[in-house]
């Protein structure tokens, strides 16, 4: 599959196909915390990145066995809202397969953009980031394209709540000394009192980032923030916590393992072979690399992981 990866286990939505609508790592922000690296296309042009008849032919060959999904949701290693046909394929889907409920996850940057917000307007559930309402700390933060204006965007998110009639889940992304004092928590919760989201999702960091400077804030940490903003939940991923997720999740690990295993290999060959997005291998790559499971070795056609030595006995 080119355009979908998973079914995958998400700890929001169950089981989840996801649909990736734009090339790596192209995105409207170069979030210092995010898992997919650094952002190499920043850019604010929404455009037809794949072909709508390709991504339709590719949906139509999984949906059409009828798979156990919770969600449909469009994520992947960019900002999907950069992709303009992103409102005719949720359309699609809707009257194609009106079974499926659609999730969007996007950092809500566009949505002062009339035509992002119709575009959206069909999706069971959209899901926004707001990580600093201030401008230095937004800035810090998240590395905005230099067109982008913060005011637009949070006048956009106001905008888009008035017309959505889907559920809106925000989340918040926490890091340690940039964005977790008292002064900032209060400026999102002002936001946050306006937009009335259905949810409000608390995380942080849970594998390293694009910055090797951005910490986690500790669940104690993340327990104070909560009871500042009232009604909010906790999604960040603890040592004792997300049993699902880990028991789930291991089932990738295991083929990462058992595939590099038998011989070297780079994220295009996994990518190749396992049938799994490139961002979504990379997320199970870090950790095994943080767990010094696996070790990356750098040849003239790119890098490759393999499995440390003590560790091959086991696949």
């Amino acid at each position: 599959m080119k355009y979908l990866f998973g079914p995958v286990p998400s700890r929001r939505l169950g089981i989840s196909l996801g649909i990736d609508l734009v090339p790596f790592k192209t995105c409207t922000y170069d979030c210092v915390y995010c898992e997919c690296g650094k952002t190499t296309n920043k850019t604010i042009r929404r455009k037809e990145f794949f072909p709508y008849r390709n991504l339709i032919r590719e949906l139509n060959s999984f949906l059409k066995v009828k798979p156990k999904l919770d969600y449909i949701t469009f994520s992947g290693s960019g900002e999907p809202t950069l992709s303009s046909i992103i409102g005719k394929i949720i359309v699609y889907l809707k009257m194609k397969y009106p079974q499926y409920k659609i999730a969007v996850l996007t950092n809500g940057s566009l949505l002062y953009r009339e035509q992002v917000r119709k575009d959206l307007a069909q999706a069971d559930i959209v899901i926004p980031s707001i990580d600093s309402v201030t401008l230095k700390t937004f800035k810090k933060i998240n590395k905005p394209h230099s067109k982008l204006n913060l005011k637009k965007i949070i006048d956009g998110l106001i905008e888009f709540r008035k017309m959505f009639k889907g559920q809106l889940w925000i989340e918040i992304f926490i890091i340690k000394g940039i964005n977790d004092s008292r002064k900032e928590i209060l400026k999102i919760k002002e936001l946050l009192d306006k937009l009335k989201p259905e949810k409000i999702q608390l995380n942080t960091l849970d594998r390293p980032g694009t910055e090797a400077w951005v910490k986690q804030v500790s669940k104690k940490e993340l327990l104070k923030i909560k009871k500042m903003i009232p009604g909010s939940e906790i999604i960040a991923k603890f040592k004792d916590k997300d049993k699902y997720f880990r028991e789930h999740s291991t089932s990738i690990d295991k083929l990462i393992l058992s595939a590099i295993s038998r011989r070297p290999m780079t994220i295009k060959d996994l990518n190749i072979i396992l049938n799994i997005k490139i961002a979504e291998l990379q997320k199970y790559i870090r950790i095994l690399l943080d767990q010094k499971r696996i070790v990356t070795k750098k040849e003239k056609r790119g890098i490759f992981f393999e499995i440390r030595r003590q560790y091959n006995r086991k696949y």
